[in-house]
């Protein structure tokens, strides 16, 4: 009951988000950036070098970047190995026993690695929030704000917005910073959070929203459609071993 490979599929754009139903906007005063799930042993199933996911790392690991550089938390969500039976509960059910003993799978890939100061959680359900202290920490650091991204869209990622918003936290769902087993998920993904428990946005519109408060004229700001992507890191780069790279854009159908 491992995961199955997944299909190339290229991301949802602009023009694909649903409408949405509050008028919530980022405030790096108030967020928190969330990098869900993005272990080894997950991203194992997509192609690699193919859409999505070599679109998604490269614009997580600017969001990232950009957060540290504002004071914004960036927090992590990850699997632990060689779960207890007692622990993993229902899930087993569904997906088999989950990560084994292999000392790499557990890991975030080299190019989001976590950085000194960022916080990383250890995940047990779907939600983010469930049997972790995340809302603690958010309250601790009055924060309120919630920005998504990593895998996968109709699981976890969605199950972390609802329970956000069942929190009074409200949720920002990076529809190109995160993936999915399919397009038809993904999107449904979206549809789901928009019209029951967030706000359904894009990277770009993400970083432009992550300005200094002092910036003049929105230094932070990009064009529609483009995203600020950091130098590479020294060492192993990309989401497997090859320097991280700008995305490509994801047409419109």
């Amino acid at each position: 009951m491992s995961i199955a490979p997944i299909a190339p599929y290229a991301l949802p754009c602009a023009a694909d988000l649903p409408p949405r139903r509050v008028g919530w906007r980022v405030d790096p005063a108030r967020a928190v950036l969330l990098v869900h799930d993005m272990q080894n042993y997950f991203v194992a199933a997509y192609p690699e070098g193919e859409a999505p996911l070599a679109d998604v790392v490269p614009r997580i690991a600017g969001l990232a970047e950009r957060c540290r550089a504002l004071g914004v938390p960036v927090v992590y969500s990850a699997q632990p190995p060689d779960q207890d039976p007692r622990d993993r509960g229902l899930l087993t059910d569904f997906w088999g026993t989950g990560l084994g003993q292999d000392g790499a799978a557990h890991r975030i890939v080299d190019a989001l690695a976590p950085a000194d100061g960022d916080r990383v959680l250890t995940k047990w359900r779907y939600s983010a929030f469930q049997r972790t202290d995340l809302r603690e920490m958010m309250r601790d650091l009055g924060r309120d704000q919630l920005i998504i991204t990593g895998i996968y869209a109709h699981i976890g990622c969605l199950m972390t917005a609802c329970e956000a918003f069942m929190r009074d936290v409200e949720a920002f769902f990076v529809a190109d910073a995160t993936a999915d087993f399919s397009l038809e998920e993904h999107r449904m993904a979206l549809r789901w959070a928009a019209g029951r428990c967030a706000v359904t946005t894009m990277a770009a519109q993400v970083l432009d929203a992550l300005r200094a408060p002092d910036a003049a004229g929105g230094t932070g700001s990009t064009r529609d459609g483009d995203v600020w992507v950091p130098p590479p890191r020294a060492g192993p780069g990309a989401w497997r071993d090859r320097p991280t790279r700008e995305p490509r854009p994801s047409p419109c159908r």
